[in-house]
């Protein structure tokens, strides 16, 4: 009797501990929940950006700290001024917009019959671009429900991207925190690889640091290279906002899409505003840009690290699908991973046979 009982608040002070550590930890999950996008995109930065942290202590004669914050300093100074600059200069133009429409001073010139041969869209764009040309508050009017619905999405996207950059800031700062502590990092992460997979736990370590810094020149390098180039056409034939149109390109070619997406618009408005030769040009450099990703990804994406560029590319391609931009590394990794795993284990199966 006695025995059972004993056994019984055995297994009730047992169950006790253990709800008490799960509440613990689920609390404590809750409580650091909002911190763990920036810690990650802080790993992903602090890795892909870690052999520049090396060459520069070497130039600093080995002082770490002063180091990572001239490097957090720089890395925040090229992402600050540029948003600055598209911030300020989208601001700029909404209100010249607004004023414009109060004094009546908005002046659109009228389209070119060219306009209305365009190929399926020609015919409404026409229409459209026409009537506001002659009455332009009739055009307001006439499309007022769509502007209402159009404009709290505005201002939703404006304030994401507000919402992002103060992330991505974060996620500088913490990596820099990281810089000094790579080698502690690097040994405890060895330690979790070798308790989960064994002994080659060890290698995987630096294949997840060479599928990062992987991805991040084969796919936010290649698509940091398009938006620029196109930004460069953008601004040469003339179309307004080329900073604002570089973004937009930039997260379609983030997201794997074609930039040409974006450009043939363009390409197809440049033939309005400019004569045929530089719309012509600029038509064909709009193709380039969007077709430089099968000759730049190939020498960029899954350099360094022995996996195939293709493991690579589907893992960054399904990881973005799944969890977003930050699944573009995550994916890439685990797959990456995942596929050496197999690659160790079949080598072993032959070996025993």
């Amino acid at each position: 009797m006695e025995t059972n009982e004993s056994h019984y608040n055995r297994a009730i002070n047992t169950a006790l501990r253990i709800g008490f550590i799960a509440l613990l930890l689920v609390y404590s999950f809750e409580i650091i929940k909002p911190f763990i996008l920036p810690v990650l995109w802080g790993i992903i930065i602090a890795v892909a950006i870690y052999p520049l942290f090396k060459r520069f202590s070497k130039l600093l004669k080995g002082k770490e700290k002063l180091s990572a914050i001239l490097i957090t300093l720089i890395i925040l100074a090229l992402l600050l001024v540029p948003s600055f600059f598209l911030i300020e200069s989208t601001v700029t133009g909404i209100s010249g917009f607004a004023d414009n429409l109060d004094k009546g001073g908005m002046v659109i010139p009228p389209p070119t019959d060219d306009v209305a041969e365009w190929p399926v869209i020609g015919k409404p764009v026409y229409d459209i671009w026409k009537l506001a040309s002659e009455n332009l508050e009739a055009a307001v009017v006439k499309f007022e429900p769509q502007i209402k619905a159009f404009v709290p999405k505005m201002f939703s996207f404006a304030s994401g991207l507000g919402v992002a950059l103060l992330m991505f800031i974060i996620s500088v700062i913490i990596a820099g925190a990281l810089f000094t502590k790579a080698e502690a990092a690097e040994k405890s992460t060895a330690s979790i690889f070798r308790t989960l997979i064994g002994e080659h736990g060890g290698e995987f370590v630096s294949l997840s640091a060479k599928i990062i810094r992987s991805v991040v020149q084969g796919v936010l390098g290649v698509a940091a290279i398009q938006s620029f180039l196109a930004a460069i056409g953008i601004w040469a034939v003339g179309i307004p906002a080329p900073g604002l149109w570089a973004m937009i390109i930039l997260l379609f070619a983030i997201m794997q899409l074609p930039p040409l997406l974006v450009l043939l618009p363009l390409a197809i408005y440049g033939f309005t505003i400019t004569s045929t030769t530089p719309a012509v040009i600029f038509l064909i450099w709009s193709i380039i840009v969007s077709m430089s990703d099968t000759f730049l990804k190939p020498l960029f994406l899954g350099r360094g690290a022995d996996v195939p560029m293709l493991a690579v590319l589907l893992g960054a391609i399904g990881g973005m699908i799944m969890s977003g931009i930050i699944g573009l590394f995550v994916g890439a990794v685990v797959l990456s991973i995942a596929y050496k795993v197999f690659e160790v284990i079949l080598v072993r199966d032959s070996h025993t046979e």
